[in-house]
């Protein structure tokens, strides 16, 4: 097997169609099919069974599911001791954060970096999802939850504090709510996983049980917009709200637990040059909000 051919035969394992193993390999779908195909055919045997639900692995499959795995942790050891003796920030670094932090933040911050450091190119992901940094799927990733894998490095860059706002057109339409009512009458823009996790839903710890969920969205940005438009009450990082020009309500009342953000490393990348440089840039650009 060669390293070319395993990390197709990898993508697909880990997603089950041509399609979804070529978008996350950045390689067309024609490329992902040819490549198998090479790779049964020197190997003499099928390594997965196409179904409906995608490919599914072969216990010949199996086999070189085992020996890819060991292939790909070598690739990744040479290239993480390759890169630890790095000294210039020159080449690609990739970042992943969340769409808040991405535009007010990260944008404005390469902008900086990339006058500082024109050799270094940034790829900059959004997404709530913690891409592997082992598999090295990124260098750098901003999230506002703690990860509790071990053989990462964790800091916290910024602890923000979060309140209650509204646009001004919706005060004019529904009035402001009082503390002691349960939000009767309101309507709410709520974070989703928060509504899956918590029992009791809060804005700025004051129960909701009697206001209406208007909406659920996937990120604070969409939070943030959505209040603007005067969909709902939103919770919210307070430089957040006023940037976006809002209302804040109940301005002596603020969410018990902050808004966080932590910066994830791989260990062997916190000292190479170019990682370094633009961890150092963008971490001060979020803790200097």
């Amino acid at each position: 097997m060669n390293w070319d051919d395993t990390r197709i035969f990898l993508a697909l394992t880990r997603s089950p169609s041509l399609r979804s193993a070529a978008r996350s390999l950045g390689v067309d779908q024609a490329t992902v099919g040819r490549r198998l195909n090479a790779l049964e055919a020197e190997l003499g045997a099928k390594l997965f069974l196409r179904s409906k639900g995608g490919y599914l692995l072969t216990a010949a499959g199996e086999v070189a599911l085992s020996a890819a795995r060991r292939m790909e942790s070598a690739a990744l050891d040479l290239r993480s001791r390759i890169e630890g003796q790095d000294e210039n920030p020159v080449g690609l670094v990739r970042v992943t954060s969340t769409d808040s932090i991405a535009v007010d933040l990260l944008l404005p911050a390469i902008e900086r970096l990339q006058a500082h450091w024109p050799h270094i190119r940034v790829d900059l992901e959004v997404s709530t999802q913690l891409l592997n940094l082992s598999r090295r799927q990124v260098d750098i990733a901003f999230r506002n939850v703690r990860p509790d894998t071990p053989d990462l490095v964790v800091r916290r860059v910024v602890s923000w504090p979060v309140g209650l706002f509204a646009s001004q057109a919706y005060l004019e339409r529904f009035g402001a709510p009082v503390p002691d009512d349960e939000l009767r009458g309101h309507h709410l823009v709520v974070y989703g996983p928060y509504l899956e996790r918590e029992a009791l839903l809060t804005m700025a710890g004051v129960p909701a049980r009697q206001a209406r969920v208007a909406m659920g969205v996937s990120s604070s940005l969409l939070t943030r917009k959505a209040v603007a438009a005067g969909v709902g009450l939103g919770e919210m990082p307070l430089w957040m709200g006023e940037r976006e020009g809002l209302v804040r309500i109940w301005p002596q009342r603020r969410r018990a637990s902050d808004y966080e953000v932590w910066q994830v490393m791989h260990p062997d990348l916190q000292r190479t040059a170019r990682v370094k440089a633009t961890a150092e840039y963008l971490s001060g650009a979020i803790a200097g909000q």
